[in-house]
């Protein structure tokens, strides 16, 4: 089959781009246009890999340039999206026309050119703070940031087109991914790039709040196996490990796993506002287990450690480091 994946150029993209070719499919890649012709974390794979994508420069914002980067593909994967949660409060509107009206135009382009599977990439966020746990897909969904909101307004974007017009639309929702490539905005590779940059005094936000930690190989064969089952169409899917470690525990694992001495001040900068804050998230994933057969290799304490390990040796290779500026608080 043909797929075109949308935000190939990002963290959890460009692995499952490269999932894809390694397994043999056709892989079309959506970047983001720029003047640069930079293909984001794409420049970075094997040549061999890269010589098998197809890669589109365009704008999800844009209906035309997704129909065309659409055509002749069978199966669409669309994770192009705002992500960063302090940055939606500072531009909430970039959030609403990338990742409603984006969604839109992938949707109304599958529908009109006859996509027979759209698998849109939703996030752990929508659930705001855990109100039970595990959290199953019938949790209520509480928009806690402009980020999640968005994200809410686009999941019931599209169940409504699979509702509506029979558009085989499947939703998956990762938790918490982390893993090499990971941008500077998220916790474990900002703890990461301080330690490797010799910090022994690292500054995060909140300590407390939990997340459920999916290592990226995972996440990326998740997308894989709801893009595959015939009955994930109509379903929302969650996908993570099984196991929850607050903020500060994980800076622990990673100042172990570096053989660092680490003390930790909470800098009011990367603090989210009291009622924004999520402050539990711990997956039920045992639908998309029954319904694919996906089971995450790295799941629980020890698979935490293994990513972890594998995410840091990443991390300590200087090329790999030389983009991040770990001095600097990036939303």
């Amino acid at each position: 089959m043909k797929i075109l994946l949308s935000g190939a150029d990002g963290f959890i993209g460009s692995h499952l781009t490269e999932l894809l070719v390694r397994k043999g499919h056709t892989v079309k890649a959506f970047v983001q246009y720029n003047s640069f012709n930079s293909w984001g974390w794409l420049d970075t794979l094997d040549k061999e890999i890269l010589s098998e994508i197809d890669v589109f420069t365009g704008d999800v914002r844009d209906p035309n340039g997704v129909r065309t980067a659409m055509r002749g593909c069978n199966r669409v994967l669309h994770l192009a999206a705002l992500i960063a949660i302090p940055f939606s409060y500072h531009s909430p509107d970039a959030y609403v026309d990338t990742n409603i009206k984006g969604t839109l135009n992938v949707l109304q382009a599958a529908r009109d050119l006859g996509v027979e599977r759209v698998v849109h990439t939703s996030t752990s966020e929508v659930y705001g703070t855990a109100q039970f746990v595990p959290i199953t897909e019938d949790h209520p969904l509480q928009g806690q940031s402009p980020y999640s909101a968005t994200k809410i307004a686009a999941d019931q974007l599209a169940l409504s087109f699979y509702r509506s017009f029979e558009t085989p639309v499947a939703v998956i929702r990762p938790f918490n991914t982390y893993g090499p490539r990971q941008s500077a905005r998220a916790v474990i590779p900002t703890v990461i790039t301080q330690i490797a940059g010799g910090a022994d005094h690292i500054k995060l936000g909140s300590l407390h709040p939990t997340r459920d930690f999916s290592f990226v190989a995972d996440t990326a064969t998740a997308f894989e196996a709801v893009m595959l089952a015939d009955a994930a169409v109509g379903q929302v899917l969650n996908a993570g490990s099984g196991f929850e470690i607050s903020i500060g525990d994980t800076a622990r694992v990673i100042a172990e796993a570096m053989g660092a001495d680490l003390s930790i001040t909470c800098e009011q900068a990367r603090v989210r506002p009291e009622k924004s804050e999520v402050e539990r998230l711990f997956a039920d994933a045992s639908r998309l287990t029954r319904m694919t057969g996906w089971r995450p290799a790295y799941g629980g304490p020890e698979g935490f450690k293994r990513g972890i390990k594998e995410t840091v040796s990443w991390f300590l290779r200087p090329e790999n480091r030389s983009s991040y500026k770990p001095h600097l608080y990036t939303m």
